[in-house]
């Protein structure tokens, strides 16, 4: 057996968000986790949302915004959901896992808020509560060994069995272990600096203060603008959380370009840059996302799955490349050209 392609690890974070450009919207989101009963139990999840406007005369217009607070079980099953739209059906989804089942409920329950940012950062539960439970491995020294009790095991991949599920866990990757479980003795993280530009306070919404203890935060950023004949795109992604020492930690972080054309919808081209990745196998997933080029991007949430599938994707690159799927909303909202 022939083992993956390898790469050396992915560990430079891009640093703090780039200054709005005049005629940009800016997207951002974020969810937070937090366990007030500790590791393995039920916890709570947070997510934040806003959409701004950076006209060409500069300053700063709140287009929309958006919250939810859902309480998760170990197995990632909905508890009890609240969401700022108070949307009549909200409660539906309620006993749903996260995954494939909770974005079809999404979908089918809440599917009328589809380009909203807070569309946004509920389709980001599914992975967001994938991840959040690594903060706890720069917190307790067992973790390792409490991942791969059978509770806590199951909750991804075929009850615990992650065997090419992403380009990161292709069979005979350094990611692996024989029983086809995550070998977190050689996961790789980075310190990273605050996601706000200290020259742009505004660019970012609000986030809470993270210390003393394991919590986790997603970070989501989409950029657009029009230039040159078309749709420009900035993204950016993170997982991260605080440490002991006081800093931050972060597992993933990718930050992708793109241009869309504007009239048709069509992805022009992509680059996506592995910037902070856990094992050796990750990164080679980049260079696979260039199969979406010629694609719809306004298709992108269902295209993505479609297309990047299994060892072909990284499920957290996947989920940058389906939030382009709000792009062509985001750019309905950009100021007309300067004549």
């Amino acid at each position: 057996m022939n083992a993956p392609q390898t790469f050396p690890f992915a560990r430079q974070s891009a640093g703090p968000a780039p200054l709005r450009r005049p005629g940009s919207v800016r997207r951002t989101t974020s969810i937070d986790s937090d366990w007030p009963d500790g590791f393995g139990e039920a916890w709570v999840m947070a997510g934040r949302a806003r959409d701004l406007l950076t006209p060409f005369e500069g300053g700063a217009v709140e287009l929309a915004s958006g919250e939810f607070r859902i309480k998760t079980s170990p197995l990632r099953e909905i508890m009890d959901i609240a969401i700022s739209a108070n949307h009549p059906r909200a409660h539906e989804m309620v006993g749903v896992r996260a995954g494939g089942a909770s974005r079809t409920a999404l979908a089918d329950v809440l599917g009328d808020l589809r380009g909203t940012p807070l569309f946004q950062v509920l389709d980001d539960f599914a992975g967001a509560s994938l991840v959040a439970g690594w903060i706890w491995s720069r917190w307790t020294d067992d973790w390792h060994a409490r991942m791969a009790s059978n509770r806590l095991k199951s909750t991804a991949g075929k009850k615990g069995r992650m065997v090419n599920i992403c380009t990161g866990f292709t069979e005979g990757g350094s990611s692996l272990a024989e029983d086809g479980s995550v070998d977190h003795s050689d996961q790789s993280a980075t310190e990273v600096g605050p996601l706000a530009n200290p020259e742009d306070p505004v660019g970012w919404h609000d986030m809470p203060v993270q210390e003393g203890r394991p919590q986790a935060r997603r970070a989501r950023r989409i950029d657009v603008w029009r230039a040159e004949g078309v749709l420009k795109v900035d993204a950016a992604f993170q997982d991260s959380g605080p440490n002991p020492q006081g800093t931050r930690t972060a597992i993933h972080e990718y930050r992708v370009y793109a241009e869309v054309d504007e009239a048709s919808g069509s992805l022009l081209s992509l680059q996506a840059l592995p910037l902070i990745l856990p094992f050796r196998e990750c990164p080679g997933a980049s260079m696979k996302a260039a199969r979406m080029v010629g694609q719809n991007v306004g298709e992108f949430r269902q295209a993505v799955l479609d297309t990047l599938v299994g060892t072909l994707g990284c499920t957290h690159l996947n989920d940058v490349l389906r939030a382009l799927a709000d792009v062509p909303t985001l750019a309905r909202m950009l100021p007309k050209e300067h004549s």
